[in-house]
């Protein structure tokens, strides 16, 4: 079923076909389903709200038949009933002879699955690390290819391109350097915990890519971008995306210590840490 909500998103209801592990943080899982007819995007850092089943359910509940009203309907579910509903970015589609989409990849951050984790894991962790084919979800997402959930916007005078991304952010920013044109010239800091999550990364631009693994006791994320030599360029510009208090961070070190341009500075806080995603939208975040 597809009920149409606020053009240019809508409900799509998915399957899940195959899940391929990453690394020892990522795990990546590809959807299908009839729906996928009418999801159109362009890529880059497409964000959707993903619905995945209380543990326990088959399938996640959200009113959808209730059009603009779902959101209220959902938070009026009983807590034990409503679906969990995480954001998160789109890593890939794919298209038939059509053009009709027919996959679509997410990749998942596992936090808290091991074995003595001293943090428990999320719902979405555990329902990623357990995911099998057939596994059903419902995804709000485009129906239009170029929507406002689409962030990455370089202006076209830009001469220079600066991403940062955490783990969460890594599908995005991945998506954002397939999308770069030969002879754009990119910086790229790339933060994950494991170095078996380093992944191999295509994209025509001439892009410098550096790794952080935090747990190889690797520079934090401020400290390497102050030190690093950038190209000269007039007109730069930046992407920044992951933990909300590191975005912010290297946002004020972009603008003030840098001098870039604000209005050419991408932020987007993907999660904070010591918060969960109920918290977050509690407070209005």
């Amino acid at each position: 079923m597809t009920t149409a909500v606020a053009a240019p998103f809508r409900f799509f209801s998915l399957q899940v076909v195959r899940t391929r592990r990453l690394g020892p943080s990522l795990v990546r899982v590809t959807f299908a389903g009839d729906d996928l007819r009418a999801f159109h995007s362009d890529g880059r850092d497409q964000s959707l709200s993903l619905f995945l089943p209380h543990p326990g359910r088959p399938e996640p509940v959200v009113p959808v038949e209730l059009g603009d009203g779902w959101w209220q309907g959902w938070r009026e579910l009983p807590d034990d009933v409503r679906a969990v509903m995480r954001s998160y970015t789109l890593r890939a589609l794919r298209r038939d002879a059509d053009g009709d989409t027919v996959e679509v990849d997410i990749d998942f951050v596992l936090h808290g699955v091991e074995p003595g984790a001293a943090v428990p894991a999320g719902p979405a962790s555990r329902w990623a690390d357990g995911a099998t084919t057939g596994d059903r979800v419902l995804v709000l997402g485009p129906a239009v290819a170029d929507n406002r959930a689409i962030r990455f916007r370089p202006p076209e005078d830009t001469d220079l391109v600066l991403v940062w991304a955490d783990e969460t952010a890594l599908p995005a920013a991945s998506a954002i350097l397939e999308t770069l044109s030969a002879g754009t010239r990119a910086r790229v800091w790339l933060e994950v915990h494991h170095a078996g999550d380093i992944q191999d990364l295509a994209t025509e631009a001439d892009a410098e890519i550096t790794w952080l693994v935090r747990g190889e006791g690797a520079p934090l994320a401020l400290d390497a971008i102050r030190d690093a030599r950038l190209p000269s360029a007039e007109r730069p510009y930046a992407w920044i995306a992951g933990e909300s208090g590191r975005v912010k961070e290297l946002r004020r070190h972009l603008v003030r210590e840098r001098g870039i341009d604000k209005r050419r500075v991408t932020f987007v806080g993907y999660w904070r840490e010591g918060l969960t995603e109920e918290q977050l939208r509690e407070r209005g975040e």
